[in-house]
């Protein structure tokens, strides 16, 4: 009977061993086919035209009185609306943002100059539109505005030129720009595994890059040296890189 009884025991204990050896068998095999993957990258370009432009223009007077220059700043600011409304462009495009007023007799380092206006007084205008081309042409008629005795400024500080061209559309194209990127980056990952003479696996990550917008001449695009983000050009491309993994077999 105690025979018989480890008999079982025996074929049981060796039966156990088998289907253990089995199952951590098909593990090992299965980590080993889930570990081996590619990782590839998906590209997506595609060139737009800027649908929002922003104008930044400048006036300028000087004055060694105060209210009589910020009389002649106002009058100098209704030739400069007149103008654009005559050309096209519409009042709710147009806006007045911030006004600068300068002392040079409050200043130290000028304080002791003779030969200069007291007060210089700057306001910024902004012009706000969708319609692109029709501020671009505007844009190049300043010079009525300077016969007529206003000064302008079209630099805006740090930001270089008065013009910014803006794409806004993004979430529009979005979708089929990934689809693209995705479909390059499996393009690849099928040209790998044939060489490799492996199989091409399911889709195990992608990860999403930024979109990214320049303007098209990006090389012609930048003043002094410095880039401009993209704001300069009418014509922008928009870039998006994906990054994704496929398992092989």
């Amino acid at each position: 009977m105690n025979t018989k009884t480890e008999y079982i025991k025996s074929i049981s204990i060796i039966i156990a061993f088998v289907v253990s050896a089995i199952i951590l068998g098909n593990a090992i095999q299965r980590f080993k086919n889930e570990d081996r993957y590619i990782s590839v990258k998906g590209f997506s370009e595609k060139e737009v035209k800027a649908d929002l432009v922003i104008w930044t223009i400048k006036i300028r007077v000087a004055d060694n009185e105060l209210i009589k220059g910020n009389s002649n700043l106002e009058s100098l600011k209704a030739k400069v609306t007149d103008f654009l409304v005559t050309k096209g462009v519409a009042k709710t495009e147009i806006n007045s943002l911030d006004i600068l007023v300068i002392d040079n007799q409050a200043n130290e380092y000028n304080a002791n100059i003779t030969n200069r206006m007291r007060y210089i007084i700057e306001e910024t205008i902004e012009v706000r539109s969708n319609n692109v081309e029709l501020i671009q042409k505007i844009s190049r008629m300043t010079n009525e505005l300077l016969n007529a005795g206003v000064a302008l400024s079209t630099k805006s500080d740090w930001r270089g030129s008065g013009l910014q061209f803006i794409f806004t559309k993004l979430n529009t194209i979005k979708p089929q720009m990934i689809t693209e990127a995705i479909k390059n980056a499996k393009d690849a990952a099928i040209q790998f595994t044939r060489e490799s003479d492996t199989k091409l696996g399911k889709l195990r990550k992608a990860n999403q890059g930024l979109f990214s917008i320049q303007d098209r001449d990006e090389t012609f695009s930048s003043e002094e040296g410095f880039p401009r983000n993209g704001t300069s050009g009418v014509m922008k491309k928009v870039r998006v890189v994906l990054s994704v993994d496929y398992s092989i077999e």
